[in-house]
């Protein structure tokens, strides 16, 4: 009985590890100031069952992590394209992916420190 317990810790730290991971690279984005605001305003309205499937593809959808990831490197894609003017650049669908990675960070971040409800 105590293996179980040890290795459900293992895998517990490892997936701590591994949000903190994701968490890092998004404290490391810089993008427009006019940008990160309209993706924190468009976040208030965000629903993962409708949004997620449009930027990522219809299917079952991913953890949070897993699709923070996904969102992270479609967003890399669209500012090298804003960077390089590309003509194929689209700024909405740059604002809708950085709203769904802001708001999916909101609830990794509130997975990794619940509220303790007062009974």
């Amino acid at each position: 009985m105590e293996h179980g317990r040890c290795s459900v810790k293992v895998i517990h730290s490892q997936r701590d590890t591994k949000m903190q991971d994701i968490l890092s690279m998004l404290n490391a984005l810089h993008r427009p100031r006019l940008l990160m605001r309209a993706a924190r305003i468009g976040a208030e309205d965000y629903r993962r069952t409708v949004h997620l499937p449009r930027l990522l593809g219809y299917g079952s959808l991913p953890r949070h992590g897993a699709a923070l990831i996904r969102l992270i490197d479609l967003e890399n894609a669209l500012e090298t394209q804003r960077t390089e003017a590309d003509a194929g650049y689209s700024l909405m669908r740059h604002v809708d992916v950085l709203i769904a990675i802001v708001a999916e960070a909101r609830v990794l971040r509130a997975m990794q420190h619940p509220v303790a409800v007062a009974s």
